[in-house]
């Protein structure tokens, strides 16, 4: 059993390599949850006790830790301005629920596996399962999409100009497909027999994972390659006020801030501005949306 929590350490290892904004390493996705997926196997095909718990205990041990690794600075962020305890039970959010959303699709997964004899009706479940724990998770109140596979790929993003017509999902399901087929070729080799019929699925299955994996790529390379901007000239202001993230909830007033904001603006306005792009805290102050229009910061800004 300690192999197979070693296994999920890689996985966590493994993802946590590959998240951005490491420039480069995004490619490790396609293989960083093979790990796992041998150590769920591992579980399923031993004789022991409570299998279904140990696989639970093996994903959320490999999720949890990849997931706070990630995302440590929401902590860091809450903490300065609010206290410790708060900051703590506030960041149990991302660093777990996104966790226990990921385990669960993958226990579930393992139950798929008890019922089903085809291995790969398994895993269309595991794919189903992932998405629609992703799609839950970027659409309920408690949302934090951050950690969607898809988005792996944003420090490589001439990896996926396919997205415009798949959205994010598209590299979810890519980075899925991708382990799955990885895996099964590992299992194949390490199980490897002297038959014509075994080395030809050996070789189908190597081929099938080479061509997940390149083809998209290679179309998106050639996409991007051949990309041309549409001649549209627009006069944009952007506006960074670099203001000390600690200090803008606490020392610095939302009003001289917004002065900030407005004396940068102005200073590079000319008559043919369309538009202007602030930081989305611009107005600090909470504020009703749905009487927006009477809030005194956005008259302010707007005048």
């Amino acid at each position: 059993m300690r192999n197979n929590y070693a296994l999920a350490l890689l996985s966590s290892f493994l993802l946590w390599l590959a998240w951005p904004p490491t420039p480069f390493t995004s490619p490790l996705l396609f293989f960083a949850l093979v790990p796992v997926l041998l150590a769920v196997e591992n579980v399923i095909h031993r004789e022991t006790v409570k299998k279904g718990l140990k696989v639970f205990r093996l994903g959320f041990l490999c999720f949890f830790i990849w997931n706070t690794a990630c995302i440590y600075w929401v902590f860091i962020s809450l903490d300065a301005v609010m206290p410790t305890w708060t900051a703590v039970l506030i960041s149990i959010i991302p660093f777990g629920l996104g966790s226990l959303l990921m385990t669960i699709a993958f226990w579930l997964y393992y139950q798929m596996r008890l019922v089903l004899r085809k291995v790969w009706w398994s895993y269309t479940a595991l794919v189903c399962f992932w998405i629609a724990y992703e799609y839950l998770h970027q659409t309920w109140d408690l949302a934090f999409p951050w950690m969607n596979l898809g988005n792996g790929f944003a420090a490589t993003h001439f990896l996926v100009q396919w997205y415009e017509f798949t959205g994010v999902y598209g590299g979810t399901l890519w980075v899925l497909l991708a382990n799955l087929f990885i895996f099964e070729s590992y299992i194949a080799w390490r199980t490897a027999g002297i038959s014509n019929e075994q080395a030809q699925k050996k070789k189908v299955l190597l081929l099938f994972s080479a061509g997940i994996v390149l083809i998209p790529a290679a179309v998106s390379l050639l996409m991007y390659s051949q990309y041309q901007e549409k001649i549209n000239p627009a006069n944009v202001v952007v506006v960074q006020p670099n203001i000390d993230p600690y200090a803008k909830f606490g020392s610095l007033s939302a009003e001289s801030q917004l002065e900030t904001l407005i004396r940068l603006s102005d200073s590079l306005a000319q008559s043919n501005t369309e538009f202007f792009i602030w930081p989305e805290t611009a107005i600090r102050k909470a504020t009703d949306e749905q009487q927006i229009r009477t809030d005194a910061n956005y008259q302010r800004t707007k005048k």
